[in-house]
């Protein structure tokens, strides 16, 4: 599990990203590009770091339900993902 820390300091990072989406964008349109290194390092939405909602894990993340591989696994095999089965063939 990963720290608190960690999941607070992700979100910081994305209502950076969000605060500033639309000014990079219109810098990024004029060429401005002095202008784009002056803004906040976690302005870029590279800084973000897909995390697992359940257990914070980075790798193997799925986007559409924002949980890991492992915690995917876990919850259907209990059943607890509706149309979701182990697979057999």
């Amino acid at each position: 599990m990963a720290s608190k820390s960690t999941f607070t300091r992700m979100k910081d990072v994305r209502q950076t990203v969000d605060k500033y989406a639309q000014l990079r964008k219109r810098l990024k349109a004029e060429g401005d590009y002095a202008a784009l290194a002056r803004l906040p390092r976690n302005a870029s939405p590279t800084r973000v770091r897909n995390r697992c909602a359940l257990t914070g894990r980075t790798r193997g993340v799925y986007r559409k339900l924002g949980i890991s591989r492992i915690k995917l696994r876990e919850l259907a095999l209990q059943g607890k993902i509706p149309g979701m089965r182990k697979s057999s063939w």
